[in-house]
């Protein structure tokens, strides 16, 4: 089928179900989403696209096709085909009856065309058969759908279309698919037509208002037959009997109807008959040819042997019937193709293509034989030329000539419309594929900058540093990053932080908190900034709890066990502002930010240490936290610091982001063990990725969807995409002052000892014992001396 039908049958989805109906459909389907008009696809694309659209409406295929033929009439008019159609007859039988030619017509611009064939038959009773053959089995359902909305738009009536028979006939050669329909037709509600006994079918220019609402019911209710007496009576004259009537034609007689007048001989001799007709044919019953036509017969010369037999040279091309007199009587209605025969054929037309004759047939009682008035079937000089024919073979006047010249500039017209398509199609593609690669560039984007603010650089404006009186900032590192870096491998580490930042850049997405950067081994998170939120506290310190049970899944390397980190919270205003115009940073300044390293640098193994900022924060929520004591903290003198331990409000799930199935398989994964060199699947770190979070529902968050903690199947909770996909750490070289937003955030593997000999002693004791305390201000001062190293190492990586 030509792209025009699919392209119909997309139309007539998107407009009656939507864009997405159709989208969903095409996929189903699995074939492309444009078609253009001019090419040829498989019929198998048709039929897989209305099976689909079967199951997925719930419909039956007869109502699909229906309702598409319907739509098609539509379509067609709306193509540019609306006045073809309404100059097919005067009625719905003489449109049917030249459907065919319609057809023919139309082969002419599509070359490939397939269509079905009609032939129909009246009935005493005002009835009509429809015949319709096709290639192509189970389409007829479309014929009722057409016909139906030709019926109502051009002679407005009604019709009931019923299936009598669905059997081959035996003169079909072809199209197999035989369906008869009883067409019963009756004027429609609001108007009447006036039907005449010779013409059993209404034509639009005898429509009649019917006299009231009355009169028009009866014509629905009452037979065909009593509905002609009983407008005959309502009606003594109809428009064209009063206009009949002023018309005098010769002396004072009055035209009632046309009455032809033939000449007692035929006044036209052979010669000239046979010149001015020159591709007719005269055969008899047995098909024995009497008379041809002078350029039929220089071009077929068999045909000046007297008793030569027609289909020893021609073969019936259309309609595709036995080669027989009775078939030809039978279908003699419609428009006969027949086309030489190779074998037959002078060896001068070995090469070329045979030649094609398109007419009609006319019976013709008094001589028991059949005139084939015929001319030659060619769509463009190029086919003319082909057969080494010109214009003046074809009789002046026959239209054959115009209809050649006017189809070479309608064929140069659809080349360069099929052009056009193709190009169009080619912009489509080229535009979604742009498209795609716009939003993927922008999710990079997003990745790195706030939302806002990459808007803004992108507009080329510049970004002015914004003041937040309130936020809460997180950092992070690993405990004995520096002994795992010596002992391991480069790829390992790098395996190793890509999974751990992995699971926390998830985190972000859950708590809607901004990850402003990665330096080695430390993950900085911000709460607050750059969309301020009252909640910030509490969504970093549930981001802390996060980490910590995230980092379970995290295999050391070196020890094969769970990775331990060490977690610092602080909270206080900043001034947050891009820095640089090459790889531009999103960045916090002010005390808040030094404070907030302190926290993360002075705290224990597996250990969310707070501010008291943080824990004023807190302390009224449903935080569990310890009070650690006064500490010496480098900078900042001694402060009253905190440890978070949990929420009891929510559970460890609705923190993670987590339903209970992606709980267990968490819980796997961070038993399996550890092998040098192996490190988990792509296949697994991507389903992790895939399962849906679910984001935590705090009292500010206006545009968050709610938790759906307690459903137990990951598929039915509202899938988010995490913001940062992956982890985009700077590779710092500069030395940092003491005042700077970021101190010394590495571990050395002395500070690693520390912290075990820390982490043993029972916590009441830290707040009175200054050997411990003065042990801690020097594990920190040996972790100073580790930052020169771990840059280095950054950098070879």
């Amino acid at each position: 089928m030509y792209g025009f039908i699919n392209t119909c049958l997309k139309s007539l989805v998107v407009e009656k179900f939507g864009e997405e109906t159709w989208v969903k459909l095409r996929d189903e389907a699995g074939v492309q989403d444009t078609f253009l008009t001019y090419e040829v696809y498989k019929d198998e694309i048709t039929m897989q696209l209305v099976a689909e659209a079967c199951k997925l409406l719930g419909v039956k295929p007869e109502v699909v096709l229906r309702q598409f033929g319907e739509y098609f009439f539509e379509f067609c008019k709306r193509s540019g085909y609306d006045h073809m159609l309404r100059t097919l007859g005067g009625n719905l039988f003489e449109f049917t009856e030249n459907l065919d030619a319609l057809h023919s017509y139309l082969a002419l611009s599509y070359k490939e065309m397939n269509a079905p064939s009609f032939r129909v038959e009246r009935n005493p009773d005002g009835t009509m058969l429809l015949h319709y053959y096709s290639d192509r089995r189970g389409l007829c359902h479309i014929v009722p759908g057409i016909i139906g909305a030709v019926a109502k738009d051009f002679f407005n009536s009604e019709i009931t279309m019923e299936i009598v028979n669905q059997l081959e006939e035996l003169e079909r050669t072809g199209k197999k698919e035989h369906v008869v329909f009883l067409v019963t037709q009756w004027p429609a509600a609001q108007s009447s037509v006036v039907i005449s006994e010779t013409e059993p079918f209404p034509r639009t220019q005898s429509l009649q208002p019917l006299a009231n609402r009355r009169n028009a019911m009866i014509w629905i209710k009452e037979p065909l037959h009593q509905k002609r007496s009983s407008i005959s009576l309502s009606m003594q004259r109809s428009h064209w009997e009063t206009i009949r009537g002023l018309v005098h034609i010769g002396k004072g007689k009055l035209l009632r109807g046309f009455q032809p007048v033939y000449p007692t001989a035929l006044n036209i001799d052979l010669k000239t008959f046979c010149h001015a007709f020159p591709f007719h044919i005269v055969f008899d019953e047995q098909l024995v040819v009497h008379q041809a036509g002078v350029n039929l017969q220089r071009i077929v010369p068999g045909l000046q042997t007297m008793s030569i037999h027609l289909d020893l040279y021609f073969s019936i091309v259309h309609p595709e019937v036995t080669f027989t007199i009775s078939s030809i009587r039978k279908f003699i209605n419609s428009h006969f193709v027949l086309q030489t025969r190779r074998d037959m054929m002078p060896e001068v037309w070995k090469d070329r293509p045979m030649l094609q004759l398109r007419g009609q047939m006319i019976w013709m009682p008094s001589l028991d034989c059949m005139l084939y008035q015929a001319s030659p079937l060619l769509r463009s000089l190029q086919e003319l030329e082909e057969r080494d024919m010109h214009i003046s073979d074809i009789a002046p006047h026959d239209v054959t000539r115009d209809l050649i010249l006017l189809n070479q500039q309608r064929l140069a017209e659809i080349e360069l419309s099929n052009q056009l398509e193709r190009k169009k199609e080619e912009l489509r593609l080229l535009s979604q594929h742009l498209e795609e690669e716009r939003r993927k560039t922008e999710n990079l984007l997003y990745a790195m900058l706030p939302k806002h603010v990459a808007n803004r650089l992108k507009e080329g404006k510049t970004v002015e540093a914004g003041e937040f009186k309130e936020c809460t900032i997180l950092f992070s590192d690993v405990v004995t990053f520096t002994n795992i870096c010596s002992t391991c491998e480069p790829i390992q580490i790098v395996l190793m932080l890509n999974s751990m930042y992995l699971r926390f850049d998830r985190l972000t997405t859950v708590h809607n908190v901004y990850k402003v950067e990665t330096i080695g081994d430390a993950y900085m998170v911000v709460g607050g900034v750059p969309i301020p939120v009252s909640s910030h506290a509490e969504r970093v310190a549930n981001f802390a709890l996060g980490m910590i049970l995230a980092a379970r899944e995290v295999i050391n390397p070196v020890t094969g066990g769970p990775i331990q980190i060490r977690v610092g919270l602080h909270s206080g205003p900043v001034l947050a502002g891009v820095v640089g115009e090459k790889m531009p940073r999103y960045c916090l300044f002010g005390d808040t930010v030094n404070t907030a390293s302190r926290m993360e640098s002075h705290g224990l193994p597996d250990k969310i240490h707070l501010s008291p900022t943080v824990y004023k924060a807190l302390k009224n929520k449903s935080f569990v936290i310890q009070k650690r004591g006064e500490i010496e903290v480098k900078g900042k003198g001694r402060m009253t610091t905190y440890f978070l331990e949990t929420n009891i409000g929510i559970s460890e799930q609705q923190i993670m982001g987590l339903s209970d199935l992606e709980t267990v398989d968490g819980q796997q994964d961070s038993q399996m063990s550890y092998q040098p060199g192996l490190h988990r699947s792509a296949f697994q770190r991507q389903r992790r990725d895939d399962l849906c979070l679910i984001p935590m529902n705090y009292g500010d968050s206006l545009n968050e969807p709610a938790p759906c903690s307690h459903m137990s199947e990951p598929q039915a909770c509202p899938a988010i995409k995490p913001r940062d996909s992956e982890s985009y750490g700077s590779l710092h070289t500069d030395d940092q002052s003491e005042g700077g937003a970021i101190d010394q955030l590495k571990d050395t593997d002395e500070f690693g000892q520390t912290d075990v000999k820390l982490t043993e002693k029972h916590m009441d004791g830290l707040d009175s014992d200054t050997e411990d305390q003065q042990l801690t201000a020097g594990a920190v001062e040996t972790n100073n001396q580790s930052k020169h190293t771990l840059t280095r190492f950054c950098v070879v990586l």
